[in-house]
């Protein structure tokens, strides 16, 4: 393994060249256990000072508080700084606070209202990158297109994303107006992706946003037990995390640490450079509520791995390796991508 980091992978997203390894803000407001907004706020300005400049928000994360929270952080950078962010909110999961029940709405008057409300949160007068966070099969992808493409007509948003469609819906969507990102989960851990979106989105000139690129932190080989992690934390309820498929899962993430281990790189990295490595044009934002796991998961984005490297990490975890479903039946709502 070299042992000099490189230039960082860069990517397009919504018309801006930005380093491929961006920050998911999610669990700064709820699902992971107990959050700190000034620890956030601390973790925001040092991933920017850093070079860092994608970060992903959701108005369903906390009601509304992650917005909040990046709105914050924006606030406190120069017009300048702020000009440098690429960063990205999503509409469509209506939720009761604390609950992980959901309703999805696609509607257009919702589509208006949610962006009017995430603009205030965000104390901003346009979003840079508006995903469309789950898919309502009763209103036509065509409708929804529609109304997003009049919010940005208005200038009230500068991209459209979705989330967690077929590939059937994103060409659908993508005739009505340029998509501009698809966020899906992807990593070692979830490789469905390859199958049909990561080369669909390569050929339509789409950046795929990859999220839980850690296997919700499974694969920096370093999670307690699923029995130990915060009451709150949602991993408890997870298939993935319990039982059998548990077991085997962790112990597929341990023969991965021996791997990451004889090549002399933290195992989140190496699962991070698997990424980039191997998908030209994918984006990752994981997840960090601290400052403590920004500068690795930062480097990762230097990383260059070799042939052989790439090749024994895809037979390690080689499609159908991972056991265990990656939602419980609620977290399917509104996904359209295959169940696995």
């Amino acid at each position: 393994m070299p042992s000099t980091l490189h230039q960082p992978f860069v990517r397009r997203l919504a018309g801006s060249q930005v380093p491929a390894v961006g920050l998911g803000m999610m669990g700064m407001s709820e699902f992971y256990g107990a959050h700190d907004d000034a620890e956030s706020l601390a973790t925001l300005h040092a991933a920017f000072d850093m070079g860092l400049r994608h970060l992903d928000s959701a108005d369903t994360y906390g009601a509304g508080h992650n917005e909040q929270l990046l709105g914050r952080f924006l606030a406190e950078l120069s017009p300048a700084q702020r000009a440098e962010i690429s960063f990205a909110t999503k509409f469509g999961i209506d939720r009761p606070p604390g609950t992980y029940e959901r309703h999805i709405d696609n509607s257009p008057a919702y589509i208006r209202a949610a962006c009017e409300a995430s603009l205030k949160r965000l104390g901003l007068e346009q979003i840079g990158l508006y995903y469309l966070h789950r898919r309502d099969p009763s209103v036509p992808i065509e409708d929804a297109m529609t109304a997003l493409a009049g919010l940005r007509a208005e200038g009230k948003i500068a991209a459209i994303g979705l989330s967690e469609v077929s590939l059937q819906t994103l060409q659908r969507a993508h005739a009505v107006h340029p998509v501009a990102a698809l966020q899906s989960e992807y990593s070692l851990w979830e490789r469905g992706a390859e199958l049909e979106m990561l080369p669909a989105t390569a050929a339509m000139g789409i950046a795929f946003v990859a999220y839980s690129p850690l296997g919700r932190a499974l694969l920096s080989a370093a999670l307690p037990a699923t029995q130990d992690l915060a009451p709150d934390d949602f991993r408890r309820i997870l298939p993935r995390f319990n039982g059998a498929a548990g077991e085997h899962n962790r112990a597929l993430v341990a023969e991965f640490a021996k791997l990451a281990d004889t090549w002399g790189l933290p195992a989140s990295q190496l699962a991070l450079a698997w990424i980039l490595n191997k998908q030209a044009h994918v984006l990752v934002i994981p997840g960090t509520r601290r400052r403590t796991h920004l500068a690795s998961n930062w480097a990762a984005g230097q990383i260059r791995l070799t042939t052989e490297q790439l090749t024994a990490l895809d037979a390690l975890f080689a499609p159908g390796s991972v056991t265990g479903e990656r939602y419980t039946e609620g977290g399917w709502v509104g996904i359209e991508s295959p169940r696995g």
